[in-house]
């Protein structure tokens, strides 16, 4: 009996040896996002103990379980909330790949939206094949408006930066003219409803009764096929090898102007992917005033706190939306959701300087780890 014991336990520890061999490599990789999390949720606990303390860590518990607050139904809105917030992340993630910021993933969402909203509200003779011509056209128009920034930094050098961000404000105003002009719904102030054809397929059997939609598989694909391009393909490595070395990588031989163009490109048509996820379903509405979609923002902050990765912009992105979903939850309490905005903000700033904060906590676990040893070493000598 006491053998059987024996041997189970030690199947037990072989088995989670096993898992811990599996995951280590990548909770190495991730380190640098775990404190910076770490340090965004101390951060935001602090705030909460200051404003109520009797209700922080229920609240936190809260924010921290996001959508599951809401069941199936809560699960199903988070996915559909994480779908654009992937993609803009995805998308500048690409661009970091090349050397470049594309801080337009806004602009290229908004234009993304329109024109799948306009192909949905107007194009209803496209039938069975109406949400797809939609989502491929929003992400057509994406990449056009991606492109521009590309081609002006590929033969004039302009920052893309500085032309990527212009463009988020000419995109602003421009779909507010087409909207007007367009698809307006004169009562409400804002786009037309799409037609039923025109909606992405919803996932209302798994979820009841959410907003979750077929954009969450459409976006695992594309981050797994990214994932692929960027670290098996010769594309991959010529785009990578640029935002490495841009005289290294003329040096070899590559087309860097080429590779700017295509990175902004590319990136620009996962924004606008982006605002076609989010905006076809029935009831989603892009308004007539001027306003910068949030997600292309979010998606700098998915980017960086995925370090740069597709699969990390996946999870990163699915965090993102899991807490700002908690934020909604969180409304229960006496706090409101902003805070959220801080706790993310936070997160952002750490990530910044995590490899400092790896370096000091190296520094002075190797101190504690001598201190414990000298102590053990006295005791033993008494």
């Amino acid at each position: 009996m006491e053998n059987k014991k024996f041997s189970l336990l030690k199947m037990i520890r072989n088995f989670f040896k096993l898992i811990w061999k599996l995951i280590k490599p990548a909770l190495t990789v991730a380190k640098p996002s775990l404190i910076a999390i770490g340090f965004g949720l101390l951060i935001g606990l602090i705030i909460m103990l200051i404003f109520d303390a009797r209700d922080a860590f229920p609240a936190l518990i809260t924010l921290l379980l996001g959508g599951f607050n809401g069941g199936i139904k809560g699960i199903g809105d988070t996915l559909y909330m994480a779908a654009p917030i992937i993609l803009t992340g995805l998308a500048v993630a690409f661009a970091f790949k090349t050397g470049l910021f594309n801080i337009g993933a806004s602009g290229q969402m908004m234009v993304g939206a329109y024109v799948a909203i306009h192909v949905g509200v107007k194009w209803g003779f496209l039938g069975g094949f109406h949400w797809f011509v939609a989502l491929l056209l929003g992400m057509l128009a994406g990449a056009v408006w991606g492109l521009i920034p590309g081609l002006l930094k590929a033969l004039s050098n302009v920052n893309e930066v500085v032309a990527s961000i212009m463009m988020n404000y000419i995109a602003g105003h421009i779909i507010i003219l087409l909207i007007r002009n367009n698809v307006f719904n004169v009562n409400y102030s804002r786009s037309l409803n799409i037609m039923r054809s025109a909606q992405l397929p919803m996932l209302t059997s798994i979820f009841p009764g959410s907003t979750a939609n077929i954009g969450i598989i459409l976006v695992v694909l594309i981050v797994i096929a990214t994932h692929y391009v960027i670290h098996k393909t010769t594309l991959g490595f010529q785009l990578r090898a640029s935002g490495f070395s841009i005289a290294g990588s003329k040096y070899a031989g590559m087309n860097t102007k080429a590779n700017i163009i295509t990175a902004m490109t590319i990136s620009g048509m996962f924004a606008g992917m982006a605002g076609a996820v989010a905006f076809l379903v029935v009831g989603k509405n892009i308004g007539t005033s001027f306003e910068i979609f949030p997600q292309g923002f979010d998606g700098i902050s998915v980017a960086l706190l995925g370090l740069g990765e597709p699969i990390g912009a996946l999870l990163a992105g699915l965090f993102l939306a899991n807490i700002r979903m908690g934020g909604y939850y969180m409304q229960l309490y006496s706090f409101v959701p902003q805070i959220i905005d801080m706790v993310i903000a936070v997160i952002i700033y750490v990530t910044a300087i995590s490899v400092a904060l790896q370096t000091i906590f190296k520094l002075y676990g190797e101190r504690f780890r001598e201190w414990r040893q000298n102590r053990k070493e006295k005791g033993a000598d008494k």
